[in-house]
């Protein structure tokens, strides 16, 4: 535990008095990331580096229920375009659509969703061109 700084003793004064009491000690001998830079300062300050820095770390990622919704429906568009069968077309679209209309009917804070149910005859039309040409 530290000493109380002594009266009449310049705060400065005392606190490098404690470090160097320290550093003669070998207190600060070994430590992790001696000698490398710190992480972030070329960086303009976040209040949530810590949360992000935890995150990060834990690998770990977060997306407002739209946000996440909309990178979602693009997967399933791009799974639908290679699904090897029209039934399977049918219950990837009719999945997302589920979960599109589901979060139009009572839409979270954050940002507006921006999409509307995809037409199942539509990608199943343009699935079976593929299937055609390729």
């Amino acid at each position: 535990m530290t000493e109380r700084k002594p009266p009449g003793v310049n705060f400065e004064t005392w606190v490098d008095r404690q470090i160097r009491d320290a550093q003669e000690r070998g207190v600060f001998d070994g430590l992790t990331g001696a000698g490398k830079p710190l992480v972030g300062l070329d960086r303009p300050y976040d209040e949530l580096w810590w949360i992000k820095d935890k995150m990060r770390q834990e690998n770990l990622s977060y997306l407002p229920p739209t946000l996440a919704l909309r990178k979602e429906a693009e997967d399933a568009l791009v799974a639908a375009k290679r699904a090897p069968s029209e039934g399977k077309v049918r219950r990837i679209v009719a999945e997302i659509n589920e979960r599109i209309g589901a979060l139009l009917a009572k839409p979270p804070p954050g940002p507006p969703l921006g999409i509307r149910p995809f037409d199942v005859e539509e990608i199943v039309a343009d699935w079976r061109r593929r299937r055609r040409a390729g």
